[in-house]
């Protein structure tokens, strides 16, 4: 507060500190009995204490380097000139569009902010492209001579934002632009293949985030802010709302009040109570904020067989379309509209979250609080939430496969379980066939159980159509089975969900969808195009559901036609 006093931090805490409300339902005994343990959570991350979240030596050594999220906001306030300086001179050479190649935490947050804050007027169009579907690469195509790239990734070897940056590079040299690399930004750690290329090569800037920071966790450092500057936002300003969220956090006499602690407290008393899907409630304007903290809390706490399943995009429904596995967490905005929900009660006795947000920056504040939350929450239930073990399997299965492609040239594939129509090919994974038994793969939903869950996992590309259908069968998902329901494209959820669907508990039956694409894209410098990687990558995943024991049903059509996606949708839920 003293050494940016232009930020004018105290008058944003105060704010926030009244910004929760609990109402704990079925809850409030469990919570008050959690409280204490709650708070001691938060002191010991306060103090950068590893033992919150493991008494094991070396994972508290790894988790000592994943701290680095609680100084960032401090870091990016001394760093605002620079970034600042550097989106100035951006907009003043010209460039008419920016787009982010970057997955998981390296996409979600900007994506959130655009989605949110929009674009200001005067600066450059702004886009973030997270899939390796050839329709949504193609679909991403802006003037090459006057766009600007930002490859951002952590590692720097993630397979999705290098492949899309051979692309863009080779649509550059294509268009005969003769410096291509002065149309690249890197945000990246020390040290990587990235940090190392970008240098080599001449790309106009390198951005090097503080390596103790987690991707997930990312989002006030120069991975969120530095797309933030590029779109017109006041850096300062959503410096300004993360130092006063943590300034508002520090531990205090009562967690359940406490505009951070208290969300976490209820995350994990909810989760080990049975009510473990956190439904995000909020205005239309919020709706993108559930990507980002879908990412947050599914890979920080799902693991281990435990976990919290974040629900955030699901058609708000009465009280009777839910179960009593629900923990209710209602966003508001400061002017916005008002939730849906607010026309009608949500279940009794059911525990609610209320946050306010005092202004669309605020959304920086909102960065800090769930990251503080999770953590809280993490330590509560016993897990590392700073880890995705999962996450590794399935970009491990997916190499094997591209692999052997290399090979052969084909993509091995579990024989189908059914042809529908001779076209529509289903697979089931060992567990769903065990239990199906002599039904058909498409009585899929009829292994559902009470506190189960519905994941619809997408691999397709941009097609309002198939937008439509996709969610009309989730909220039709729902209305008949009364079980919570998450979706997702892929291969972006595999940064994200995907970790809880391995690693959390054994509570999940998935449907996941793919097709042959009408046209496929190459890769250059590969042996493989965007339609062979998405594939590989569905059938990766899907493996390693198959792996880790998963109800899972795989849905191939031989083309993204929403017709047929209605076809098959519509027969899975009739044998519901």
């Amino acid at each position: 507060m003293t050494r940016w006093p232009a930020i004018d931090i105290a008058a944003r805490r105060d704010r926030l500190r009244g910004s929760l409300r609990l109402a704990p339902g079925a809850l409030a005994a469990a919570l008050r009995e959690a409280s204490p343990a709650a708070m001691r959570a938060a002191e010991q991350l306060w103090r950068a204490d590893p033992a919150a979240w493991s008494t094991d030596a070396a994972v508290q050594q790894k988790i000592a380097n994943r701290l680095g999220w609680m100084k960032s906001p401090a870091l990016m306030a001394g760093h605002v000139d620079r970034i600042v300086t550097f989106a100035d001179g951006v907009k003043r050479d010209g460039f008419t569009d920016v787009v982010l190649l970057g997955m998981g935490g390296s996409s979600l947050a900007p994506e959130v902010l655009r989605a949110v804050l929009g674009v200001s007027a005067g600066w450059p169009r702004f886009r973030m492209l997270d899939s390796t579907d050839p329709a949504a690469v193609r679909a991403a195509a802006t003037p090459p001579q006057t766009t600007l790239y930002l490859l951002s990734s952590k590692s720097g070897t993630t397979i999705e934002p290098n492949s899309l940056a051979a692309h863009f590079r080779h649509r550059l040299e294509q268009a005969g632009v003769s410096r291509w690399a002065g149309h690249f930004v890197a945000i990246t750690d020390a040290d990587t293949e990235l940090s190392r290329r970008a240098r080599a090569e001449g790309f106009r800037d390198v951005f090097i985030n503080p390596s103790d920071i987690g991707g997930r966790y990312s989002a006030l450092s120069f991975v969120g802010l530095v797309p933030a500057a590029l779109m017109g936002h006041d850096v300062a300003d959503l410096v300004g709302w993360g130092l006063a969220m943590l300034s508002a956090s520090e531990p205090a006499a009562d967690a359940s009040t406490h505009p951070s602690i208290a969300l976490g407290l209820a995350m994990a008393v909810g989760a080990r109570a049975g009510r473990d899907k956190l439904t995000l409630i909020v205005p239309p304007r919020l709706e993108p904020f559930g990507l980002w903290v879908e990412q947050l809390v599914a890979e920080s706490t799902g693991k281990n067989g435990v976990g919290v399943v974040p629900i955030a995009g699901e058609p708000v429904g009465g009280a009777a379309a839910y179960g009593s596995d629900r923990l209710f967490v209602r966003a508001r905005l400061e002017g916005a509209d008002r939730p849906a929900s607010d026309s009608g009660p949500l279940p009794s006795n059911a525990p609610v979250v209320e946050l306010d947000m005092p202004a669309p920056a605020a959304l920086a504040a909102e960065f800090m609080r769930w990251e503080i939350a999770t953590a809280v929450a993490g330590a509560l239930l016993g897990i590392n939430p700073f880890d995705e073990p999962n996450v590794q399997q399935a970009k491990d299965a997916t190499r094997t496969l591209l692999d052997q492609y290399k090979t052969t040239h084909q993509l091995p594939a579990p024989a189908a379980d059914r042809a529908r129509d001779g076209e529509i090919h289903l697979t089931m994974s060992r567990m769903a066939r065990a239990q199906l038994g002599n039904r058909d793969p498409e009585a899929v939903l009829s292994l559902l159980h009470a506190g189960d869950y519905v994941a619809l996992l997408a691999y397709l590309g941009p097609d309002d159509a198939i937008e439509r259908s996709l969610h009309a069968f989730r909220s039709g998902v729902r209305d008949r089975t009364r079980v919570a329901t998450m979706f997702g494209y892929g291969p972006r959820y595999l940064h994200s969900t995907g970790q809880l669907h391995k690693g959390g508990p054994n509570t999940g039956v998935f449907v996941l969808i793919s097709a042959t694409p009408v046209e496929d894209l190459p890769i250059p410098g590969e042996q493989f195009s965007f339609g062979t990687l998405e594939r590989a990558q569905a059938l990766g995943d899907f493996a390693s559901l198959d792996q880790t024991g998963r109800r899972a049903l795989h849905i191939h059509l031989p083309s993204p036609d929403p017709r047929l996606l209605d076809r098959i949708l519509n027969a899975v839920l009739e044998k519901s």
